[in-house]
């Protein structure tokens, strides 16, 4: 019984953590959600120039005020199809892993407040499917929204190739 007191205050310790201000925007109809304080700027679609020899996701560079910045399609990261981009269509620049990068999604929605008591634990989905990126589940408005753990998206081999790319 002591023992399961201290993994339930263990737990609703970690959530309280995930409780702040989030951008979340749409990504092949899902709402996403990323702290706030990760955000450095959301831009409209732009020209991006790519880079040969890199995985799939990695859509190239851009220039952004005279600062080179990889760019990453979230879609392609996640393994979903592809969408053509349209006006909606925004690059969200990010702080990953104190690397400056901006990643591609289908729309900007809001930032929100969330609150500790409206965040789950990710659920199992089996031993074989990885989900450490998901920091938690938002319900909010009868909506479940995916709270992204934006320096676990990628990995430190992604990150070593941003990096080459970006430099």
């Amino acid at each position: 019984m002591q023992t399961e007191m201290v993994q339930t205050s263990e737990k609703i310790g970690a959530i309280s953590v995930m409780e702040g201000k989030y951008l979340t925007f749409e990504l092949a109809g899902e709402e996403y959600g990323v702290e706030i304080l990760k955000v450095k700027e959301i831009i409209g679609i732009m020209n991006i120039t790519s880079v040969p020899q890199t995985p799939e996701f990695v859509k190239g560079v851009i220039n952004l005020r005279g600062k080179v910045i990889p760019v990453i399609d979230l879609r392609l990261k996640f393994g979903m199809n592809t969408k053509e981009y349209n006006e909606r269509t925004c690059i969200i620049v990010v702080d990953i892993n104190n690397m400056v990068t901006g990643i591609v999604v289908d729309s900007v929605s809001e930032v929100l407040n969330i609150k500790a008591e409206e965040i789950e634990e990710t659920p199992s989905f089996g031993v074989n499917l990885y989900t450490g990126y998901i920091l938690g589940m938002a319900k909010l408005k009868g909506q479940v929204k995916i709270l992204l753990d934006i320096d676990k998206v990628l990995t430190s081999t992604d990150v070593s190739l941003l990096n080459a790319i970006g430099e």
